[in-house]
């Protein structure tokens, strides 16, 4: 059922106020037009901190995630700043790169930067398909980049993401994970069974969970560093590869 709070006054009905109930829970209509929903359950993960009983057991410890640990994985991670703020599991041809951050209690942002990303990409002369995957609503998108060449091309990546309590976690998969269904299904696994610890602190919704390296980890510094800031901006800055560790597996 739908119901609609009464009007106040004629001014607030003049501004449009947007609030809704719809089945009893309270909603508000974002920027970009979407409900604001409670984090939708999450039975087949990714998981909190408190519903899992050893987040350590068969995970990688970053601090911030416990990333699954799978044979013949590299792990590398994305440096903002002097900040750890994502890592990228990368198995053979494909990759998954994992990124949590804060998120309001009693709300779902995914919706709003599924928004946000489809409309950077689309700035930049890309593609966006939005559709509901394994790990729900997702992101398809054709991103335009410069080849080897010098000439342009088109890179195809999978934005997924999900809402947790008071987190929200973004992954994006590249290479043949991102084009062949059978190449994702490992990537999705570990996607499904991250452990997010968000912490007690006071965040700022969307600041990025910080991680560290694991305690037996080596730095290898490679590529391009990651450009400052990891609040969506532009959707993009995330693609680019940063320092690298390899967990032996």
């Amino acid at each position: 059922m739908f119901g609609r709070r009464k009007k106040r006054d004629a001014a607030e009905d003049a501004a449009g106020e947007a609030e809704q109930v719809v089945d009893g829970v309270d909603t508000e209509a974002g920027e970009g037009g979407r409900l604001r929903l409670e984090p939708a359950p999450r039975p087949d993960g990714p998981w909190d901190s408190s519903e899992v009983r050893d987040p350590s057991e068969g995970r990688v410890d970053l601090g911030g995630l416990f990333v699954p640990g799978v044979d013949g994985m590299e792990l590398r991670v994305e440096v903002a700043g002097d900040a750890i703020v994502a890592a990228t599991v990368v198995l053979r041809d494909s990759a998954i790169q994992l990124q949590g951050f804060a998120a309001p209690k009693r709300e779902g942002i995914w919706g709003e930067v599924r928004e946000e990303i489809g409309t950077g990409i689309t700035q930049q002369g890309g593609i966006v398909d939005e559709v509901e995957g394994p790990l729900g609503w997702e992101l398809r998108a054709q991103v335009p980049v410069q080849l080897p060449d010098g000439t342009g091309g088109f890179q195809v990546v999978r934005f997924v993401g999900v809402d947790g309590p008071r987190w929200f976690l973004r992954g994006v998969i590249s290479g043949q994970g991102a084009v062949q269904p059978q190449a994702a299904g490992l990537l999705e696994q570990i996607f499904r069974d991250t452990v997010v610890v968000r912490g007690e602190g006071p965040m700022a919704p969307r600041d990025p969970i910080v991680l560290k390296l694991p305690d037996d980890a080596q730095m290898v510094p490679e590529g391009v560093q990651q450009e400052e800031g990891s609040r969506f901006a532009g959707g993009m800055g995330q693609l680019q590869r940063g320092p690298e560790i390899t967990e032996v597996r």
